[in-house]
């Protein structure tokens, strides 16, 4: 028998989970009366679709696990009838009902398909088919401020907790040293976004340690993070190229250092001061004037004193290239913008993850204050969102918003989304 091209076994099971369906003189295939007290808890792993439903069947309460199919026969071709799991089920909901009403003895089924609202099958189906900004653009600024506000909060610790998880594998791979832990992650948020893993393999492959030694040392830095990463092996006639080499060479012997190589960094498609390069050199310049950095980003009490910690400037040669040999007459060098990106992809959730395995609440509270602080971030999401009517006050809204976008609109998670849910209820 036929069934709507555009219903999924997803959506109906949302349809079920959220009662999207008309519920007066519900009846079974052999026409007994049903009322759905409580659909019952969605079952994402293996066994009936939901579980503790309330569902009076007659003049019977019944308790128990529901399964769903498109049509009746599924049942057999998903081979329920071998399977005990199955035994106990108090209702098989379908939406095509194409098998004699007994084929499934003990078992009650419901055939919802004259229930469930057509419109709502075409609205989901422009939800999946429209290619804007995002699905739900024609529609996304009727959604009331508080849904938005709620969705907001989760998609930031949704965001943070994918964070965290990497920086949980590292503090556990190097018994729990916060300050090397940070030194990789700010390492990789300079490198961010392409040359991101790049930068890490640098600072992993150069033990903090070592730098430390040398941080007095502008040039023997430089020497250390460029020959790591692989950009001193080429010959060079530019004379402090050079002189970094030379520096590098014995530096190089002294700590058995292998270098990274240099065709693993992206340069393409970027604007100059985003170059590896300048990157590279920046954070040298961090960490010559930072020591002990955790422990300087757990005593900030504002996040003008974070921002101030992070912003600073490469050394002179930097100031007329962007590249070895390569002389301009002045570089655009790293701005707030830069900074704020660093504070907002790596320093605060590492700071709130270290309140949260310290059981600490103030440095959790004191991470979130700040990304409420910090203002949100400018690229081409954030921007469309905007002109589609969404607001966005702080960085901790724009985070939000690039969670949304990457992981639920691009996709097409629209039954998982709750501005999503939202528009297909009606709104």
């Amino acid at each position: 028998m036929f069934v709507n091209p555009l219903l999924s076994e997803e959506l109906f099971q949302h349809i079920w989970a959220f009662r999207l369906f008309k519920q007066d003189h519900l009846a079974t295939t052999s026409g007994e009366p049903v009322q759905i007290l409580y659909p019952g808890l969605h079952n994402h792993h293996g066994g009936p679709d939901f579980s503790a439903a309330k569902i009076r069947i007659g003049a019977t309460l019944w308790v128990g696990q529901v399964e769903l199919h498109l049509r009746t026969s599924d049942w057999f071709r998903h081979g329920h009838q071998h399977n005990m799991q199955y035994g106990r089920i108090i209702l098989h909901v379908v939406f095509v009902h194409d098998m004699p009403a007994d084929r499934i003895p003990g078992v009650a089924c419901l055939e919802l398909q004259q229930y469930i609202p057509k419109l709502l099958l075409q609205r989901y189906e422009q939800l999946r088919q429209l290619a804007p900004f995002v699905p739900c653009a024609p529609h996304v600024a009727m959604v009331p401020q508080l849904t938005w506000l709620s969705w907001k909060e989760r998609l930031l610790a949704e965001r943070w907790e994918r964070k965290m998880t990497a920086l949980r594998a590292w503090l556990q791979s190097n018994q729990y040293n916060w300050e090397e832990v940070c030194y990789w992650a700010v390492a990789q948020s300079y490198g961010m976004p392409v040359n991101a893993l790049p930068l890490l393999q640098v600072a992993q492959s150069l033990p903090q340690v070592i730098l430390m030694r040398h941080r007095h040392q502008g040039m023997q830095l430089e020497a250390l993070l460029f020959g790591q990463a692989g950009m001193l092996e080429a010959p060079h006639a530019d004379v402090y190229a050079l002189q970094l080499q030379e520096i590098y060479f014995h530096l190089r012997h002294k700590y058995k250092l292998l270098p990274m190589a240099p065709h693993t960094w992206n340069w393409l498609r970027m604007r100059p001061a985003a170059f590896p390069t300048m990157r590279l050199a920046t954070f040298a310049a961090l960490l010559q004037h930072s020591t002990h950095l955790f422990s300087r980003i757990l005593e900030a009490t504002e996040v003008s004193a974070l921002e101030q910690l992070f912003f600073v400037q490469p050394s002179a040669y930097w100031h007329t290239h962007y590249r070895f040999g390569q002389p301009v007459r002045n570089t655009h060098r790293p701005g707030k913008q830069a900074v704020h990106g660093i504070l907002i992809n790596t320093v605060l959730p590492l700071l709130f993850l270290y309140g949260q395995q310290k059981n600490l609440k103030y440095y959790q509270e004191k991470a979130l204050h700040f990304l409420q602080q910090l203002p949100p971030e400018k690229n081409s999401i954030i921007n469309s969102w905007a002109e589609l009517g969404v607001t966005h006050e702080s960085a901790m809204e724009s985070q939000a918003l690039l969670q949304l976008k990457q992981y639920y609109c691009d996709e097409k998670k629209c039954l998982h989304c709750a501005i999503g849910v939202k528009i297909l209820s009606g709104i």
